[in-house]
């Protein structure tokens, strides 16, 4: 028996029916991450307090996170505390020769996040988050500080986003 014998009954049905036979085989294998818990992860979320973190960066960082976690405006009593701390650097890897001056900087930021419950238990969860954003530098002074801080600023939203997605990771399977 070859194997285009084999998939005969298979060409009989149609691509359709075998899509559907497949995707409900596969449908209660995946759960949301923010779906069918009950509003259990969002009211979670909403108990978590940011720690204030310092700096130009941890005013944009700190901000995202509270965004993020709890966008409502509410102010549950804090089950859980989220501590941050960021270390910034600029790499500057092309440099223009005949102004000896670097046309382009990256500013990389790591940030390292201890989610831990308000009673000082063990935490839930840490780890270290580092995104990198590059920006263009020119001859003018103020629009190289100007491209510096935006770079800054898109780093602190992409390290919100992903601290958020990894503390909700972590609350959902509590």
């Amino acid at each position: 028996m070859s194997w285009l014998d084999a998939c005969t009954p298979w060409r009989r049905l149609g691509a359709p029916a075998v899509i559907i036979a497949t995707s409900l085989g596969l449908s209660g294998c995946l759960t949301p991450l923010y779906g069918s818990l009950n509003g259990r992860l969002v009211g979670e979320l909403q108990a978590v307090a940011v720690d204030p973190i310092p700096d130009r960066l941890g005013h944009y960082l700190q901000d995202q996170l509270i965004t993020d976690l709890n966008g409502t405006g509410s102010h549950p009593v804090p089950k859980y505390r989220l501590s941050v701390a960021t270390r910034e650097r600029v790499q500057t890897a092309l440099v223009d020769v005949v102004t000896r001056r670097a046309s382009a900087a990256t500013v990389v930021i790591e940030a390292d996040y201890v989610l831990t419950p308000v009673g000082g238990d063990a935490p839930v969860t840490k780890g270290t988050v580092t995104m990198a954003a590059t920006y263009n530098r020119s001859e003018q002074r103020f629009a190289n500080i100007r491209a510096a801080q935006d770079a800054e600023i898109r780093d602190a939203r992409t390290l919100a986003d992903q601290i958020s997605i990894r503390v909700s990771s972590a609350l959902a399977e509590r």
